[in-house]
């Protein structure tokens, strides 16, 4: 008998009704010679330290570092039942060959190992690899299954990056921990967290260290014959001026006079359509249009794949897809069709004797494990939840897009001088829409703010001036991240990187893979180092304080992690021996244990009301400290004060060092950023009033 082992129910149910007549037995469903169970995610697990000796059960600095020389895993004591029936099965007589269906990626390999391993079972394995849940794909799985030593590189990199984690997590989360945390308070630390929450505290610096200026612009409208444009003035490559009199002044220098085009310039440029998605670009996406987390994509993602069978597999990297596809694209254009706002543009595309494929789309060196994330042959039925009716909508419209052509715009660059001044003026106009057809609103959700028609404009043309003005403006700090901007920082770790096909090519640097960004993200959040402030990461006083402590060293630098993740990538291919890995983590660990011992500094306290005072509370003497929403007396609980600075008042965050002054002085500088219930800026100080609690004073700050 074949024995079948799945991820999840889920999955099993759907590859017996695929395979046809089967019976229901508790914990597996069985047929004419195969019988299929599955895990519930991890049934297996690697130990806790203390398996390795009792010395390990109490967190002290002298027992560290724990380098086990041999891991150990354990059932996991939650699903002890279903383990006992899929070792059972596993050790059945009658079970000549075991084929592991297990999700197709890294964790799936894994939780197969751990249940092999663990239940001593030494009979040949196959390995079930398919990237949609379809009947139909799950029977062409089963006519091609992989054999099982082949997938041995695979397995290496996931015990590799799951014994990493362990090491480091235990390591350095109870060296730190025990030197820095006070009572209560555990100082999480990880292999890809860390890192990435140092992405976040350095860009809470950036903004807290940032001064605006104030910068003036001039402006000018030429017009005649009931035609005008408006130009900017610039001089060089400089088109701010730092003092409103200069500004002033040549705009008191052009008015009235008449503008003579020096330069009247078209260029037909092309914008190509964006690559298909792989899931950190399904997630960057979602967030930017929906204000989706990164977690709540994925389970829509994952219910699209398991349960409705509508999107192949989302947990890719990859945004290409392979050349044996190529024959199913039809069916898959009919059924992104399905949804009635798309269906014009599928019915455009089935009408063409053939589909544009080219190597934007297809390139099979550009997929490993798993091709790009794309719409099954399943046409959607009914009405979808609506988080997975977005992420659809999403998915299948990208699939069409790529297919169309290139949009097509002519730009108009015009050069007008006034009296030796010079003003710069751009338009353009769209030629042929292409791909953007299906992106009204623009690719990222808003409304894209296009460039101006300008009117017919040639060089020698005499314009007059028909207005002219100055603008104020004032520099801006760069934004929060959030979480698409930050999905896109891990990918790139930490580069800015915007254009599509350069991340491709950096995938493999990346903190994490697509498959664990979004639980690193949930995972900040649930320690308390990071808030969400609307779609704003916000790292809190405790996130800060621990990268403070670990100051530029390498556990919280992203390019040695995201060396660390090339390195299991090359193992994954078979390119880099697992032990290699495994021993220069090893040396890691110690020397980060070694530098915990030889450290000083103070104690970092708990987020609940253990925290470092900001001052004391005007009201009753307490010290005042940060929470989730304010800064407010840590005497709340006892006595009942009342005192608190939300942090986010009139629209405006309010940060700490904006607080402690509050709290020392009585009142704050002049802050900008507040805005009116009707939506209007405005600017005022904070101010504590007769009865100490916190005001708006749009007057003059002292």
């Amino acid at each position: 008998m074949r024995l079948i082992v799945a991820e999840k129910p889920s999955v099993g149910r759907d590859i017996a009704s695929a395979l046809g007549g089967h019976r229901r037995a508790k914990g597996y469903l069985s047929g004419s010679g195969w019988a299929v169970t599955w895990a519930l995610g991890h049934l297996a697990e690697l130990a806790p330290p203390d398996a390795y000796g009792e010395q390990y059960k109490r967190w002290r600095l002298e027992t560290l570092p724990i380098l086990p020389e041999r891991f150990r895993v354990r059932v996991n004591p939650r699903t002890r039942e279903q383990f006992a029936v899929v070792k059972g099965l596993l050790r059945d007589p009658s079970v000549t060959e075991v084929v592991n269906a297990c999700d197709a990626g890294r964790e799936g390999e894994l939780i197969f190992a751990y249940l092999y391993g663990l239940s001593g079972c030494k009979k040949p394995v196959r390995r079930l690899w398919v990237s949609s849940l379809t009947p139909e794909a799950i029977r062409e799985g089963f006519e091609a299954l992989r054999d099982g030593p082949s997938m041995k590189p695979l397995e290496d990199a996931a015990r590799s990056r799951s014994e990493a984690d362990w090491l480091v997590g235990i390591n350095a989360t109870r060296a730190y921990s025990v030197r820095f945390g006070r009572p209560g308070n555990v100082l999480s630390v990880g292999r890809v967290q860390t890192p990435t929450l140092r992405l976040l505290v350095e860009r809470e610096r950036e903004i807290e260290s940032f001064r605006p200026e104030k910068f003036f612009t001039v402006h000018a409208r030429f017009a005649r014959g009931g035609e005008s444009y408006d130009g900017l003035w610039f001089r060089g490559k400089e088109s701010r001026l730092k003092e409103r009199e200069a500004a002033q002044e040549i705009a008191g220098k052009v008015r009235g006079g008449t503008g003579v085009v020096k330069k009247a310039e078209k260029r037909q440029t092309s914008e190509r359509p964006p690559l298909l998605y792989d899931l950190t670009e399904l997630q960057r996406n979602a967030n930017a249009r929906f204000g989706f987390t990164a977690e709540r994509t994925l389970r829509a993602a994952q219910a699209l794949y398991e349960e409705r069978k509508l999107i192949t597999y989302p947990r890719t990297s990859s945004r290409y897809l392979s050349g044996d596809m190529v024959g199913t694209l039809r069916k898959r254009v009919e059924a992104a069709g399905g949804l009635p706002e798309l269906a014009p543009f599928a019915e455009r595309l089935l009408a063409l004797g053939r589909l544009p494929v080219g190597k934007r789309i297809v390139d099979d060196s550009k997929v490993t494990d798993h091709h790009a994330i794309v719409p099954t042959n399943r046409r959607p039925s009914g009405g979808l939840p609506p988080d997975e009716a977005k992420v659809y909508d999403l998915v299948a419209r990208r699939f069409l897009a790529v297919f169309f052509p290139a949009a097509r715009f002519e730009n108009t660059t015009v050069v007008t001088e006034v009296r030796g001044e010079t003003f710069l003026s751009k338009g353009r106009v769209v030629l042929e829409a292409g791909w953007r057809e299906l992106y009204p609103d623009g690719v990222g959700g808003r409304k894209e703010k296009e460039p101006p028609v300008l009117p017919p404009v040639e060089a020698g043309q005499e314009w007059p001036v028909a207005k002219v003005g100055v603008k104020e403006g004032e520099t801006k700090p760069p934004p929060r991240y959030s979480e698409s901007a930050l999905l896109g920082a891990m990918e790139t770790a930490g580069k800015l990187v915007e254009d599509e096909e350069l991340r491709q090519q950096m995938k493999d640097s990346g903190l994490g893979t697509p498959a664990t960004r979004a639980a690193i993200i949930e995972r900040l959040i649930e320690v308390g180092y990071v808030e969400r402030e609307k779609k704003a990461l916000v790292p809190t006083a405790k996130g800060r304080a621990l990268i403070g402590l670990l100051g530029d060293g390498p556990l919280a630098s992203p390019e040695m992690t995201a060396r660390w993740e090339r390195r299991l990538a090359r193992i994954e291919r078979g390119e880099e021996r697992r032990e290699g890995f495994m021993e220069d983590i090893r040396s890691f660990i110690v020397s980060i244990v070694e530098g915990v011992r030889r450290m000083e500094g103070e104690k970092i306290a708990a987020p609940d009301g253990g925290r470092e005072p900001l001052g004391a509370c005007p009201k009753c003497g307490s010290p005042v400290v940060e929470t989730k929403k304010a800064y407010g007396c840590s005497a709340w609980k006892k006595s009942g004060c009342d005192f608190a600075i939300w942090k986010t008042i009139a629209g405006k965050r309010v940060s700490q060092a904006q607080a402690r002054r509050l709290l020392a002085r009585g009142r704050t500088a002049r802050l900008k950023g507040f805005r009116s219930k009707a939506g209007r800026p405005f600017s005022a100080a904070l101010v504590l009033d007769g009865e100490r609690r916190v005001r708006l004073d749009p007057g003059r700050d002292d």
